[in-house]
């Protein structure tokens, strides 16, 4: 069926790249600063990210895409034939992407619906798979903007760090402060709330704060149909573990999927850390 409808995201969105392309989907990348270095998060090797936020003395630093990135993707769909694009970003209050995409729209040849959807993660990736799926099956702009909403309105974003340290670092901890006098064996559960990150729960030791994530994830699931991703940031036997246990206790998931989170938000929420979410069907 002709699609009348393009999508465009942000790299946040941290879909693997198998699926965008299968979904036909374009991914605007997030730059990334490790000292005087700048490129796009898909081409920072994660070792040397990871390094330079151990080390402590490097400065590492986040910016949203340039907005000629969006111009051109918004120009290539166009040329495409497409009536109108969607573009779906991360939340306003984590990142200025949204700002460089509505500057690129001023400039397109068709209809730039651009969307905050106050969120980040799989709960973004997987309103941009609603969207998608809706998109290429022929729905009109309306109808895959609806299902984007709707999506994220009914996701939750769960997310577990070893230290609130590079929240503080980048200025993203938004209500989370309230947890920054909490002692070091006190570990932080969070969670995307209004465009916020803000603080869910906050459990003594790493192995009790990801098992209670992972029961937080199973009372949020319920016997919802749900889809399911486990994202983390250096932490992949932890995730294999979390995507185990939620396997064994959710009785109806449509969709598993683990993923190493976007570079980007690793870089601001540090090595260890691990997201899990919930998005109802």
């Amino acid at each position: 069926m002709f699609r009348r409808v393009a999508i465009v995201t942000d790299s946040t969105a941290c879909l693997p790249p198998q699926l965008t392309e299968k979904l036909g989907v374009t991914v605007a990348q997030i730059q990334i600063r490790i000292g005087d270095w700048v490129d796009d998060e898909a081409r920072v090797p994660v070792p040397k990210l990871v390094d330079a936020l151990r080390d402590g003395h490097v400065d590492v630093a986040t910016a949203p895409p340039d907005p000629g990135a969006f111009f051109w993707a918004y120009a290539d769909a166009a040329a495409s034939g497409v009536d109108a694009i969607v573009s779906l970003h991360v939340s306003t209050g984590l990142s200025r992407t949204v700002e460089a995409a509505r500057q690129a729209a001023a400039q397109s040849q068709v209809p730039v619906h651009v969307v905050d959807t106050q969120t980040c993660g799989m709960s973004l990736g997987y309103a941009v798979v609603a969207a998608a799926t809706v998109a290429a099956a022929g729905g009109d702009v309306n109808r895959v903007v609806s299902a984007a909403r709707h999506s994220v309105s009914r996701s939750s974003e769960l997310i577990y760090v070893d230290t609130l340290e590079y929240l503080q670092r980048g200025g993203r901890i938004g209500r989370a402060t309230a947890l920054l006098g909490s002692a070091l064996s006190m570990k932080p559960l969070l969670t995307v709330a209004d465009g916020q990150i803000t603080p869910l729960d906050k459990v003594l030791g790493a192995e009790r704060a990801v098992r209670k994530l992972v029961d937080i994830a199973v009372k949020r699931a319920g016997r919802e149909a749900v889809d399911i991703a486990v994202e983390h940031f250096d932490a992949a036997e932890r995730a294999r573990s979390v995507l185990d246990q939620l396997r064994a206790k959710l009785p109806n998931v449509r969709r598993f999927l683990v993923t190493e989170v976007s570079s980007a938000i690793g870089a601001h929420v540090g090595p260890g850390a691990l997201g899990v979410t919930v998005s109802p069907v």
